[in-house]
Parts: structure tokens; sequence; C-alpha cells
């Protein structure tokens, strides 16, 4: 499978000019890549305080990248801020709407695929330190999203410190874990340390996708998106701040092969989360 990993800046609070750059680089990706995956909240930046950037299922972010996965047959994965739901939303069906509970706004991590449904992944670890829990929910379960025959499961930044929310329980629960961050530079160092973590305890492919720039509210991020294989061989490095795109092949066959060889799942813990 073909992984794009866009490492791009994103203009604060600006979803017009964000929506714009986006469909000019998923186009440049047409028949180059199967799964594009972008910054976490690429259409506005991380603006936890700013409800009125949020939208619904139907609004213009989801119905954007709808129609150019659509075009360009290519699966989108990224995250937005998005309005509590207390309706089954029109269109499109989505996988694991939330319960009609919700009140606050969710960071919700998604994959769009072409002429098919939204496959969503809210995030669930909520950065307190940032003010993101004052106003959005964390997921109540994950979901597992499947494309062309691969399972890919979706962690959306700060669910990448937390390894039990990330386990490949099964030992097949997914193939490639992806993550969408937010990531600022004075904290890169966990960042980089954490992603290659999460790829070798659970022995999966991983692509990881930060932002670059500078946002509204003075934090720098200098990027350090990744992609390794299982043995955590760089397959797509950046260099400090670079903007651009990647692509790597990921082999799932070979992917299944190494744990069979090397059958570490085997030996792992049994746990339950407990929401």
């Amino acid at each position: 499978m073909r992984i794009a990993l866009l490492q791009y800046p994103i203009a604060w609070a600006d979803k017009a000019t964000n929506l714009r750059l986006t469909e000019e680089r998923i186009a440049a990706l047409a028949g180059k890549a199967d799964v594009a995956v972008l910054p976490e909240m690429f259409a506005t930046g991380f603006c936890t305080d700013h409800p009125e950037l949020a939208e619904n299922m139907d609004g213009e972010i989801v119905t954007t990248l709808q129609r150019l996965a659509d075009q360009y047959e290519i699966a989108i994965v990224g995250s937005f801020i998005c309005l509590p739901i207390t309706n089954s939303p029109s269109g499109r069906p989505i996988g694991g709407t939330p319960s009609n509970s919700q009140t606050k706004l969710v960071n919700r991590g998604f994959m769009v695929v072409p002429h098919g449904e939204v496959q969503i992944q809210d995030k669930r670890h909520l950065y307190a330190h940032g003010g993101e829990n004052k106003f959005f929910e964390q997921a109540s379960e994950r979901n597992t999203f499947e494309y062309k025959g691969v399972k890919i499961q979706l962690l959306v930044c700060y669910d990448l410190r937390f390894p039990v929310w990330a386990r490949n329980r099964s030992g097949y629960d997914y193939d490639i874990l992806l993550v969408v961050a937010n990531w600022p530079d004075i904290r890169i160092q966990y960042w980089d340390a954490l992603i290659a973590a999460r790829a070798t305890e659970n022995q999966c492919y991983i692509a990881a996708v930060n932002c670059v720039g500078d946002d509204g509210m003075g934090l720098h991020y200098n990027g350090h998106s990744v992609a390794y294989n299982t043995r955590l061989e760089d397959m797509a490095g950046f260099a400090d701040n670079e903007e651009g795109t990647r692509i790597v092949d990921f082999d799932i066959p070979a992917l299944h092969h190494f744990r069979e060889v090397l059958p570490l799942w085997k030996d792992r813990d049994n746990f339950e989360i407990i929401v």
C-alpha cells in the first residue's frame, strides 16, 4: 500500500486557504498513492478555543475531501474540529457515530474513502496543557479502518503518548499505524522516540505526519514526519522544517510474514480498556 505523507504549514484559522492548498497537493498525488495523510486539524491549525471553526460531517471540510477522494481515487486521512452530533448526518454513511449524549466538540480523525463511507476515529487523549479538554470530548471507542484489504489504525497527536490505546492487542488488529499531529519543536524529541516505540512494540508499519511553520499561539513546528518499516528503517524522512510530500510503499504480505517468523504478539499481556 502506497502512503503519502504531506508535511506543510497550516494557515492559522484560515479554512479557505488550507482547503485550497490541500486540493492542489491531493491533485498532484493522482495515480501515485493509495492514501494521503494530512496533519492534525489541517484545515484550521490547533485552534482549540475557536468553536466557530467547527463543522459537522456534511460541512465544507468533509465534502471537499470526499470530492477530492472520488476525483483522484485516493483515500485521505487527517482530523478536524467537529460539532457535537445528535442525529445521523445526511449524505454518505459514517462509521463509529458518537452517542446522542455528546455535548462538546470533538477532534475528529477520519479516513475519507473514494466512493465510500467516511471512517472516523475521534481523538482519545485530550491535551489538557493546551486547553483541549475544556472544549473537546474524548473518544469512547477505538475504530479500526479498512481500505483495499489493509487494516489501519489512526492516532491523533497526543494519543501517540499512550501505548495501551495504540496496542495491537491480537497481533493482527491492524497493519499500518497512522499518526496525524500538530507537535511543536520544543517537544519533538519525544515525538521521535514515541513513533519508533509504537512501531516496534506493535510490529506494524507506521507513518506519522506533523506540520511545519508557526501557529497563532506562537508555537513553532519543525515537522519530523517519518515512516518506518518493521525493522525501524526510515522510509520517508524529512529535513528539519522541510515542506514536501513523501510516498512510501508498505509491503503488507512481508509484514505478515515477519509477524509469523517473529511472533512476539503471542507473548502479550491481556487487558481491557475501561472507558
